[in-house]
């Protein structure tokens, strides 16, 4: 099984800007899908953004509204989430997740390995 382990939050103003890394190993990461997905206190786990094998495929949900782009870099067996223009309501714990299987998918029960998540606040 691939292990991940995100890193790159941390507390910003409304506006700015972080990028989160999710750095694998253990199993070959070119494997697997990876999910982004965040949770807020008191609520439920969402789904962010997600990127394909080889990184060829990418999909985000709507209240991104284009400020997130995810990538991925699989020969240093890392994945990326680019945020911009950072608003309060985004402050949540952030995860990255892998999935193996050939479906791509917004589901946050459909993936298998979930790293530690990484804190993002952003204030007002």
């Amino acid at each position: 099984q691939v292990q991940l382990v995100e890193s790159g939050g941390g507390l910003v103003q409304a506006g700015g800007s972080l990028r989160l890394s999710c750095a694998a190993s253990g199993r070959t990461f070119s494997n697997y899908h990876v999910g982004w997905f965040r949770q807020a206190p008191g609520k439920e786990r969402e789904f962010a953004a997600a990127i394909s094998r080889s990184g060829g495929i990418t999909d985000y949900e709507d209240f991104v509204k284009g400020r997130f782009t995810v990538s991925r870099d699989n020969a240093k067996n890392t994945a990326y989430l680019q945020m911009n223009s950072l608003k309060p309501e985004d402050t949540a714990v952030y995860y990255c997740a892998a999935k193996r299987d050939n479906r791509f998918s917004r589901l946050s029960r459909d993936y298998d390995t979930w790293g530690q998540g990484t804190q993002v606040t952003v204030s007002s």
